[in-house]
């Protein structure tokens, strides 16, 4: 019996540490069933930007990724753009939150919540995002 070939693609790593920041919220928040969602918009600086939301409802097209129990959702447009990807939770002494290392950003804002992609014709550049 043979199966038809497949291309695995790499996907987005979820990271421990992010997960547990989630379930944190979660629980603080009494938000049972609800998972990290994970998309890009357009706008910021550099021309798309990550946008991280907890949702409660999760799409027929969405991508699942899971650790430890909580699950991180990706819609099919944003997933593109998010191949490869980590979604990490770290804990500084100046500043704490989720940071994405997305390796199909050509370019990133200062900021690091705003990239733009290969595909992308503008040259970007971060205009004051602080």
């Amino acid at each position: 019996m043979t199966f038809p070939e497949e291309t695995i693609t790499n996907t987005v790593t979820f990271t421990q540490p992010a997960a547990e920041a989630v379930r944190d919220v979660m629980t603080k928040q009494n938000l049972q069933g609800y998972s990290l969602r994970l998309y890009i918009s357009g706008g910021g600086c550099s021309g798309y930007q990550y946008g991280l939301a907890l949702d409660s409802n999760i799409r027929t097209d969405d991508r699942i990724i899971e650790t430890d129990g909580i699950k991180l959702l990706i819609d099919e447009v944003s997933i593109k753009y998010l191949q490869g990807a980590t979604v990490d939770y770290v804990d500084g002494m100046t500043s704490s939150g989720f940071k994405i290392a997305n390796p199909n950003a050509a370019s990133t804002c200062g900021c690091g919540q705003s990239f733009n992609s290969d595909e992308d014709d503008s040259s970007g550049g971060c205009s004051g995002c602080g």
